[in-house]
């Protein structure tokens, strides 16, 4: 079963004032990409320069703190494979593969990954290395113990964490993330992210899922979610 504690995420530490100007640089990245400064920040969080930069650092410290901020809304349920069973390992996985699709869609990760993307190579700075360390990188990170979970438990199978991952990585974006960054407007809509969050999940399953679990060989119909069709 699921654990009772709450999420793990690297936005526990902040405070509300702290997420409020982080939203801020969020919103700024949105409206002024490449630009975004310390200054505007500062005016646009009505906060002082001096405050950004004992609280981040300096502008990297402030990106990277944006880019948990924007990642930690990508909740992963920790759980406990000594009592797990395979609807609450579909469900957590689900609900990973749910938050992803919504946060990448959001205007706010689609200008973020247009400018860490600008960047890469061009000797600016480093924030595609930052993205991919506190975005894709700690996702995978906080979901692997899931599927190791599951697989002590007996309901996956596979060689290794990180290329489970990787597949489950993939049947969730699919082509969705590119789409995004080149400007197709996608509809997606809650009700087609838990769609796909579910159908990504049940492709997963289906790829990795054991033939046999703690009570006896599993049948297809056992990995289906216990939610309602959308």
């Amino acid at each position: 079963m699921l654990q009772a504690n709450a999420d793990i995420d690297n936005s526990e530490g902040l405070t509300e004032r702290q997420k409020a100007v982080l939203d801020a640089a969020l919103r700024l990245l949105v409206e002024e990409g490449d630009h975004l400064t310390m200054t505007a920040v500062a005016r646009r969080a009505s906060c002082s320069k001096e405050t950004l930069y004992k609280w981040f650092g300096d502008r990297d410290g402030l990106l990277t703190a944006t880019v948990q901020w924007q990642a930690s809304k990508v909740r992963v349920a920790p759980v406990d494979g000594r009592g797990l069973d395979l609807a609450s390992l579909t469900a957590s996985l689900e609900r990973f593969a749910s938050d992803w699709l919504s946060v990448i869609s959001s205007d706010t990760s689609i200008a973020l990954n247009r400018v860490a993307v600008g960047h890469a190579g061009s000797g600016k700075d480093n924030l595609g290395a930052v993205v991919l360390e506190n975005g894709r990188f700690a996702l995978a990170k906080r979901l692997k113990p899931v599927l190791e979970a599951g697989r002590q438990a007996g309901f996956l199978d596979f060689p290794d964490a990180e290329t489970a991952f990787r597949t489950f990585f993939g049947l969730v974006a699919r082509d969705v993330q590119i789409r995004l960054l080149l400007g197709d407007r996608l509809e997606l809509t809650d009700a087609t992210i838990g769609g796909d969050a579910a159908r990504a999940t049940q492709q997963f399953l289906a790829l990795h899922g054991a033939k046999t679990g703690p009570q006896g060989p599993l049948e297809p119909d056992d990995f289906r979610s216990s939610r309602p069709e959308i």
